[in-house]
Parts: C-alpha cells; structure tokens; sequence
C-alpha cells in the first residue's frame, strides 16, 4: 500500500474488486452490502404461534341474539360486568389515600415495593410455609405472574403438564415459548379430581413444571388435602417443581377447605400465583404475584434470580394498587368475602338444581371459585339426544340464536360437549338463564334409541 492508502502489488496499483475498510492503517476486506429488493416485514415466530383458544372458537361462532329477548351472558369470567358484585369500601378508600398521598406516581423496583411485597408475605404466611419479602415478585396481575413462573422454570423443547379441562392462558404461553402442553385428565365424575395415574404416565425426562389449579377455573372444584398430598407425592417421586395457580384461594363454599399447596409440601418447590382480581373483585386492577415457596434450597438463588431479571422486562404492577396493597389486605373486612362466598354458593345451587331436571343436562355442583361445568351423566352433551347440533360449539351457538343465553363451549377449554356457566350474575338473571335454558332443551331433546328400549322393558 502507498501513502496514499492506495493498495500496491511490486509497486504497481493492485486492480481489487473487493471493497476495504482502513482500521489503524491496515486494510481489511469490508462486507458488501446486502439491499432488500423489496419490503417483507413478517410476524415472528412467537407471534405466529400465539392462540388463546378461547378468543379463536368464540370468533368463529356466529352470535346472533334473539331480538326478542335480552342478552344473558354466561360466560365471561369477569365478576363485575352486571355490577351487582362490587369491592368493598375499604378497598376503594386505600385506592383514594395511596393516590392523595402522591408517593406512588413514579416508578417502583421491578419486583415490586418491598412494604407491599411484605404486606403480602404476611398476609399468605403461615408455619408450614413461611414467606418473607424477597419471597414475593408482585406482576401486572396474575396473569404475568404465570408468565414470569412458565417463563423461569422452562426452556423450548420441554414441557409441562396442565389440567383438562383447565385454564386457556397455560397452553397460549407455553406454545408461543416453543414449550410443549401435556394435557391430564380431570375426573367429573370425581368432582374433578386428578386422575393421577394418567398424569404421572406423562411426566419424562424434559417436563419442567406441574400447573396445578386449585379452585379451579373452568370447574369450580377444590381438591381436599388428602388429593393435594398425593399430588405432591407424584410431584416428588418424579423431582418436578409445580406452579400453583390459587387466584381463587380463599374463595371456598362452606363445607369445603382449600389449604394452599405449598403449606402440605416437604421437599417439592412451588410457586404459587394469584391476586386481587377475583376475591377482591377488582380484576381490572391488575395487582397479581408470585410466592416462592422453595424447599430444601432446590430453587436456590437461580431461580429467585431468573424471576428478577425476568420482572425487568416490562415494569409490571401498577405503583398506586402497590401503595395501597398493604391497606386492602389488612384492612377488608371478613364480611366482604363472607357475602361474596355467600352469593356464589347460592347462585351455584340455583344453577345446579335447575339444570339437573333439565332433559339431556347434568351439572355439577362447584366446591368454590365462581363456575360451574355441565355435562350429561358425566360424559358431556350426549349428541345423541340432541341430533340437531354436531357439538358443544353448535349446541352453544344455537342457544344464543334461539334463547340468548351465552355459556362458554368447553371446547374452548380442550373438553368438546360440556360448557362452563360463570355464576356471577344477579340471582334473578340466574333464575331467567335456567328456565331458558330449559325451554331449549325441552325443544332439542331427542330420546336415544337405548333409552326406548329401557321403557320398552
């Protein structure tokens, strides 16, 4: 090379096509530039491999009321769309002080401030499972509280085991991470208990994480202590930690009890998710969390670590619900959540009794939570009594078409010819939705030929 920077071979101008770049002095062979001949933005990956199912068989239906009569919605999860369940004044009144004060307009720790996350330690803590503030990860409801958990425990390629019928999200997170869904089956005719056998038969070598929901959502069931500490058995025989999904702990009809997970657990590491949203009745708030109930150090600082860092991708939990979270839990009174408990049991019986004189319809009864399956002698919508629909999503649509009564088809939950009634509605709404009910089964319901030869004998 000369002075000039110009590249010589003996002397000579050395005829290079290819481009150089001058670093220091020294020539070295520079990339050529690739241009795009044409714009190809495309969704992602990830993108691509998200599906609530519930938002995919819902707007597929074709939902046309009967003008004739006033819409009854079923079927959404949301315990504050008719209004008659509101919070209680004590909750709105430390939502009004955490905004006067103006301490909570900034940003707080990715995890959550540590008063509030105390506060929450202390209001889930008990001897058999102690928690502490750096016990808990506070999330944007949850909702995120699932993500972060999914998120931290798993990697592509494994998988984890879910409930079914059970909650949508698990499998829309876990698929869009490139995680694998195995499904075990849940009991009806057991009140929904796990069929733990089938469960443990799809545990391997690459399953990261048991999720198990208690209450549950879509069942309305709750697993008795002796249920949970056969689950933990599997779960320790097998060394797989589970994600406790307890946003309806606590929200359990007289006669049932509902201990969290974690406080029977010895040795088997849970995380255990909830929030405000359904026993406080503020779902809209989006005030969820984490419990980090590790046993014998299995989680170790890795994985508290993993959530940390994970919470810093999106700042998660409103800062002013935060400020006033220490004041809610301390402070609703007993009351609220003895009405509310109140209210679901007495919507739950009324739901159960009217449908269980329905012909072709079997529910059954709810332990707790805010749902109620129904199916017929536990097998689902017998289609051979109703030859007029080809399954649950026909069977569902149709009766918005003739009744307008909405019920979530099951299949929205992998459970084809069952659905779900969510029984928050105003009692008298209950009331009408069953004898509507009624009427469209009366007018579907066909005999099966086994049936006629019963009466024939």
């Amino acid at each position: 090379m000369d002075m000039n920077g110009v590249k010589t071979v003996n002397g000579k101008v050395a005829h290079d096509t290819k481009l150089y770049v001058s670093v220091n002095g020294s020539l070295y062979p520079a990339k050529a530039k690739s241009r795009r001949q044409r714009w190809e933005v495309k969704p992602s990956e990830m993108a691509n491999n998200t599906l609530n199912p519930i938002r995919a068989i819902v707007d597929g239906m074709k939902l046309t009321p009967n003008q004739d009569k006033p819409m009854i919605s079923l079927s959404i999860g949301d315990p504050t769309v008719f209004g008659n369940l509101p919070t209680d004044d004590a909750v709105l009144q430390a939502m009004k002080d955490a905004i006067d004060s103006q301490k909570f307009n900034g940003y707080a720790p990715s995890v959550g401030y540590l008063k509030s996350r105390q506060a929450v330690a202390n209001f889930y803590s008990c001897p058999e499972a102690p928690l502490e503030a750096e016990d808990v990860i506070l999330t944007s409801g949850c909702s995120q509280a699932i993500d972060l958990a999914i998120s931290v425990l798993c990697n592509p390629g494994d998988n984890i085991l879910v409930p079914c019928p059970g909650f949508s999200l698990y499998k829309t997170l876990a698929v869009s991470m490139g995680i694998q869904v195995k499904l075990y089956n849940l009991l009806p005719e057991k009140s929904w208990e796990i069929n733990l056998q089938h469960m443990e038969s799809l545990i391997d070598e690459r399953t990261s994480c048991l999720i198990v929901t208690n209450p549950s959502n879509p069942c309305g069931s709750v697993f008795s202590k002796e249920h949970l500490l056969k689950i933990l058995k599997v779960a320790s025989r097998h060394c797989v930690p589970i994600l406790a999904d307890e946003i309806y702990n606590n929200m359990v009809f007289p006669g049932s009890h509902c201990p969290s997970i974690a406080s029977l657990s010895s040795d088997v590491p849970i995380l255990s998710c909830g929030g405000l949203a359904k026993r406080w009745l503020v779902p809209g708030w989006r005030m969820g969390w984490i419990l980090i109930h590790d046993r014998n150090e299995i989680f170790g600082s890795e994985i508290r670590q993993g959530l940390v860092k994970l919470s810093q991708r999106i700042l998660g939990a409103c800062t002013i619900v935060q400020g006033a979270l220490e004041s809610i839990l301390n402070n609703t009174p007993q009351s609220f959540y003895n009405n509310t408990i109140c209210f679901l049991k007495c919507n739950s019986e009324i739901c159960f009794n009217e449908l269980s004189t329905v012909p072709g319809l079997c529910p059954i009864m709810p332990s707790g939570a805010m749902y109620l399956m129904v199916s017929t002698k536990t097998v689902g919508i017998d289609m051979d009594h109703f030859p007029d629909f080809k399954n649950d999503v026909d069977f569902t649509e149709r009766l918005v078409t003739e009744q307008s009564v909405f019920c979530l088809p099951a299949s929205a939950f992998e459970y084809p010819n069952f659905f779900r009634i969510v029984v928050t509605v105003p009692e008298e709404m209950m009331v009408e939705a069953c004898g509507r009910i009624r009427e469209f089964c009366q007018r579907h319901y066909r005999p099966s030929s086994r049936d006629s030869n019963d009466l024939d004998q």
